[in-house]
């Protein structure tokens, strides 16, 4: 039986109780200013740029396929990373953990890497989710993203390096292997795990999970680079030529913004990364524009997506009621 509380308890317990109130409420006001930043930001760098480019035939359509495709990616992605937290054993609704992943995905806004895993860890308390899952998935869903990513970017070497593109070859096969046999993307989290002092057990995902994240992060990749080719068809580039350069160049771009995380966003050097690759089928110009909007079409579908994953968390009515997170292999 639990002790009786006190005089004080009452007193005690609204004081971390409104603490943790406006810590949220902090925390969401640097989210939404991060969030309006990115887009007005985004806004003025790429709006003339998107207004003559709706003016074209068929423009708007195009940006509105380049819209979707992202947001589709993200979902995709979403589903990459939540393959990864049930694999513990967790019942958590899939509005919830939508709502744990795209808040993940506004606090890239803010510079640095653990403003996610510290928004990841709090929302996944709510849910009875224990802080070392979620760590572990992020770090999981990180590595699988990035390695996944840079395969996808090997898609470019054909139009780049053209006869040359062949000496890749013993890289495809790796990222082969690598989905053969995953259980290295686990051991290489728990090391880092132990590295930074933490339990590393939830690091062990299970090899059909790790292969089920693999096949969504790919799927992730294929799709969200779509939104790039709408983007550079509608500026003239060649369709055919173009598509695969679009797919694996957003990837390749994406995981070197990943990779400087001091930038918002990898703001810079997402952009400098992809003028490389669309140089080959449009002229600099062109390719300029498209990577300026590409910007532009990310941060709104970002926006937007994370705005459907909140409305349909709340749709799904009050969360369950919350159980003390476990450790680990606790009984």
């Amino acid at each position: 039986m639990a002790p009786e509380a006190g005089p004080g308890a009452p007193e005690a317990d609204a004081r971390p109780s409104r603490r943790a109130r406006l810590l949220r409420t902090a925390a969401a006001l640097v989210l939404i200013a991060a969030t309006c930043f990115a887009v007005g930001g985004s806004l003025r760098g790429a709006g003339t740029e998107m207004a003559e480019a709706a003016g074209r035939p068929g423009g708007v359509l195009l940006l509105i396929a380049a819209l979707l495709a992202n947001a589709a990616g993200l979902v995709l992605s979403m589903l990459s990373w939540r393959v990864l937290v049930v694999d513990g054993g967790s019942t958590a609704r899939t509005s919830d953990t939508a709502r744990i992943f795209f808040i993940g995905v506004i606090s890239k806004f803010v510079p640095g890497r653990i403003w996610g895993v510290l928004a990841h860890i709090q929302l996944g308390k709510a849910v009875g989710i224990a802080p070392e899952r979620m760590i572990a998935a992020f770090g999981l869903g990180l590595v699988i993203g990035m390695t996944t990513g840079a395969a996808a970017g090997l898609l470019v070497a054909p139009a780049v390096f053209g006869a040359g593109a062949w000496v890749f070859a013993p890289l495809v096969l790796l990222a082969a292997a690598a989905v053969a046999r995953p259980g290295w993307v686990g051991r290489l989290v728990a090391w880092t795990m132990r590295l930074a002092r933490r339990p590393d057990g939830a690091a062990e995902g299970s090899p059909r999970a790790l292969r089920l994240s693999i096949g969504w992060a790919c799927a992730s990749w294929a799709v969200s680079g779509l939104h790039l080719w709408a983007i550079v068809v509608l500026l003239g580039a060649p369709p055919l030529l173009s598509l695969p350069v679009c797919v694996g160049g957003f990837a390749l771009a994406t995981v070197a913004g990943s990779l400087a995380f001091v930038l918002p966003d990898g703001w810079g050097a997402r952009e400098l990364v992809l003028l490389a690759p669309l140089g080959a089928v449009m002229p600099l110009s062109a390719a300029t524009a498209a990577v300026i909007a590409s910007r532009l079409v990310c941060v709104l579908s970002e926006v937007a997506a994370t705005g459907a994953a909140l409305a349909w968390a709340r749709a799904a009515g009050p969360l369950p009621t919350p159980r003390p997170a476990l450790q680990e292999g606790a009984a």
